[in-house]
């Protein structure tokens, strides 16, 4: 069964950082390109880090320059680490396989004041 746990998400202030942990299992992690997801109240789902397993990654254009994803593959967990955070960051992220996606977790909540 797969399971996926985030967290390390909060309420910070514009400028501030954070990261995010992903715990999985179920997943065969080891051979699956991983993606952090988020969904801003009233928007769709995007994902906006992803990570293969090489660890090459790529990211969209808001966040490139300010998030970093990393694995762990001896442990299952995908990392997004986020600094110089915006107002407009604030959403629900989530972990997923980037094709194929699992069943969602519960994401973590991350709120950014201005």
């Amino acid at each position: 069964q797969v399971q996926l746990v985030e967290s390390g998400g909060g309420l910070v202030q514009t400028g501030g950082s954070l990261r995010l942990s992903c715990a999985t299992s179920g997943l065969l992690f080891s051979i699956r390109r991983m993606g952090w997801y988020r969904q801003a109240p009233g928007k769709q789902r995007e994902l906006i880090a992803s990570i293969n397993t090489d660890s090459s990654t790529d990211y969209t254009d808001s966040v490139k320059g300010r998030f970093t994803i990393s694995r762990d593959h001896d442990n299952d967990k995908v990392y997004l680490q986020m600094h110089a955070l915006k107002p407009e960051d604030t959403a629900l992220y989530y972990c997923n396989t980037v094709i194929l996606q699992a069943s969602w977790g519960q994401g973590t909540q991350v709120t950014v004041s201005s």
